[in-house]
């Protein structure tokens, strides 16, 4: 096997040609945790984003999509006295009445009722306390390894805390749930008469925002979660206990978007291998395509292996070698490189014929052509019962 290394920066990055990202204006961050991932799971950006905290009603986020997965399709809740009598936010839920699964959601997310989330959690569960254990069963499947519910809304309490590198986690998953996002990027909604204007203020404030929620208590401060698509590119960011949350909430989506970019980092790329024994020279080859979420103006690395040569016949499709992508020594990736045409087995008409300076024999095509060893370079050919093997020299 060969291996080529071929540098990036200049093929197909053309940093030259990119505008230029503003530095990280960290210190400006007033959030005490903070993090910018993609979909994909790459950070862009974090500040202490695994340090466990109060997340206030940032919770109702994992209550909705506990609800949505396990709810069955017509359910009605009924609201209950002393569900209806909870502390803080509400969406005024009128004991005694009975709501649908999406009437409840739209409460919950949009004007963060805690009466909801909490005749969500009875009435799928029987319990709050159990709905809690679903919850963390929830986030034990979304790999929140610091994170721990105790209740459906989010009130202060010792043992109800998350992360922002959890939270991103969950905005992620809620956002490919097709009911929780949907809710998620209302502006408003009505239910019963009742009219509820989303808390995101991102939604009319910041290009892209498609949806978000937001969560407040005294021992919490101001938490936001959001999530920002411009150009087919998806952003979470989360902050938490942030006095500035809107404005840090836009900044580092505009920070990130003009740092970051997803590529196809394999476009253009095309290989040819020499061919023994067929009716064309050569064969051609290229990558299986892939694309990353990379920095604009990332150095990045391929290494491909593959043959010196192959013998006919040459099939569409089949695999040649591997192509292993590298940001750094950072490992991106590694993808099958296949052929993009055939090749033929060449049919001699007598004798012998030289190919490429070696005596190929026709007498046995179907089970192998038997090629002299010889050196060439620092490589050493060796054909024997029909396999073809490649030795580095030492």
């Amino acid at each position: 096997m060969r291996k080529l290394i071929v540098c990036l920066t200049a093929l197909i990055l053309a940093a030259h040609c990119l505008p230029a990202a503003r530095a990280w204006d960290t210190d400006d961050v007033q959030a005490e945790s903070a993090i910018v991932m993609h979909e994909s799971g790459r950070i862009v950006y974090e500040k202490d984003a695994d340090k466990r905290m109060q997340i206030a009603s940032t919770t109702k986020l994992m209550t909705a999509l506990v609800a949505a997965e396990r709810c069955e399709a017509g359910r009605l809740f009924t609201a209950k006295p002393e569900d209806c009598a909870v502390e803080g936010s509400s969406m005024y839920l009128v004991p005694g009445e009975r709501y649908s699964l999406e009437q409840l959601l739209q409460g919950l997310l949009l004007a963060s009722g805690n009466d909801a989330a909490l005749t969500l959690a009875r009435g799928l569960a029987g319990s709050p306390e159990l709905f809690a254990c679903w919850m963390n069963d929830k986030a034990g499947e979304l790999e929140m390894d610091n994170s721990h519910f105790v209740n459906p809304h989010g009130l202060d309490a010792p043992e109800h805390y998350s992360s922002a590198a959890d939270l991103a986690k969950l905005m992620s998953a809620c956002m490919q749930n097709e009911t929780v996002s949907g809710i998620l990027g209302m502006k408003s909604a009505s239910v019963e008469g009742q009219t509820y204007q989303n808390h995101n203020k991102l939604l009319w404030s910041c290009p892209g925002c498609t949806g978000g929620k937001t969560g407040y208590t005294q021992a919490a401060g101001r938490c936001l979660v959001s999530c920002c698509e411009r150009e087919g590119t998806r952003l979470v960011c989360v902050t938490l206990n942030d006095p500035s949350d809107w404005e840090d909430h836009c900044r580092l989506y505009d920070l990130a978007f003009s740092r970051y970019s997803v590529r196809n980092i394999t476009e253009g790329i095309r290989f040819s291998v020499p061919v023994i024994s067929g009716d064309q020279d050569l064969v051609f080859a290229e990558p299986e395509e892939l694309e990353l979420f990379l920095p604009r103006d990332a150095a990045l690395r391929l290494e491909a292996d593959l043959p010196w040569f192959v013998f006919a016949p040459v099939n569409e499709g089949d695999r040649l070698g591997t192509l292993q992508a590298y940001e750094g020594e950072r490992f991106l990736g590694e993808l099958p490189i296949r052929c993009t045409d055939s090749v033929a087995v060449q049919l001699w008409n007598a004798g012998q014929e030289e190919v490429d300076g070696r005596t190929i024999a026709e007498t046995d095509l179907g089970s192998g052509v038997d090629v002299t060893p010889r050196s060439r370079g620092s490589h050493t050919v060796r054909e024997s019962t029909g396999k073809r093997v490649l030795r580095q020299a030492g």
